[in-house]
């Protein structure tokens, strides 16, 4: 493995770590697992929208062919900084490969989990006007009737012009559906219960995701919608940095990392988002 610098400089990361993380990161985002992932590069980049589709007509056998534009829109995806700073003990760094889990374990959940609750719609808001959120899509209430709710989501995705292809629950969203039970008392929305496990709703792959919980009134529980309108893009992937010789902010107070034998790394990633709006529902309860 390759060697680690001290004091504000990169860990030089073995390749197949930088692309562990990376890849830990799409696994444990449920928006990376069912968006469109597209190159981005650091100045951004312009996407075309289709906003109406051409239309084909019958001719006669000699007749002239409809000639039919699509109508087109652009929209530009901007990258953003996500980043997240962890400290850690003096002795991971006897020790490379335990610093190399570590790193592992820790940051591509934290940056994953972010990303997530900024594209459901979390307090904080987007970053900036070239990033979308689905917080405000329409709302279907899961309440009284969960397989009522989902239906009006899929019919009002569809009258958007697109097709629900995944639903993505919080655990509080999850449960709402385990609980959910036909006119005999059993499980709409699971095989058995062994499985506990809602893998699909009205043919659409489901994922759950902490970030897809807002509290509010009414708390957003899940976000149903077409994935195939909505995608995502990085810049250069994960980028680390290591110090040791610094100040952090823990717990409110501030701790000289030298003076405390510890160090902290910094992970940072360059993400934009965009998506269709109109083609996701907001589940609520």
């Amino acid at each position: 493995m390759a060697g680690i610098s001290t004091n504000r400089t990169n860990i030089n990361l073995p390749t197949e770590v930088a692309q562990e993380i990376m890849q830990k990161v799409q696994e444990q985002s449920a928006v990376m697992q069912l968006a469109r992932q597209i190159p981005l590069p650091g100045r951004g980049v312009t996407i075309p929208v289709i906003t109406g589709d051409p239309q084909a007509g019958w001719v006669e056998e000699t007749g002239a062919k409809p000639v039919s534009n699509p109508t087109l829109a652009t929209k530009v995806m901007q990258a953003y900084k996500l980043a997240v700073i962890v400290p850690f003990s003096d002795e991971f760094r006897r020790d490379a490969a335990s610093l190399y889990d570590a790193i592992v374990a820790r940051l591509p959940l934290a940056l994953a989990a972010k990303f997530d609750a900024t594209v459901f719609g979390a307090a904080a808001g987007a970053p900036g006007s070239n990033f979308d959120t689905l917080g405000a899509a329409t709302a279907q209430s899961l309440a009284t009737d969960a397989y009522a709710g989902l239906v009006a989501a899929d019919t009002a995705i569809a009258t958007a012009g697109g097709i629900m292809n995944g639903i993505v629950l919080a655990p509080q969203g999850k449960g709402i559906l385990l609980a959910a039970t036909d006119g005999d008392h059993r499980p709409l929305f699971i095989n058995n219960v062994s499985e506990g496990a809602v893998p699909m709703v009205l043919g659409s792959r489901t994922v759950l995701s902490k970030g897809a919980y807002v509290a509010g009134t009414p708390n957003h529980v899940g976000i149903a919608g077409d994935w195939s309108q909505a995608m995502y893009g990085t810049v250069e992937g994960v980028q680390i940095r290591f110090a040791d010789q610094t100040s952090l902010t823990i717990g409110g107070e501030n701790v000289n990392l030298w003076e405390h034998n510890m160090f902290a790394v910094r992970a940072e990633i360059e993400v934009g988002f965009r998506a269709d709006v109109d083609c996701f529902n907001v589940l609520t309860a």
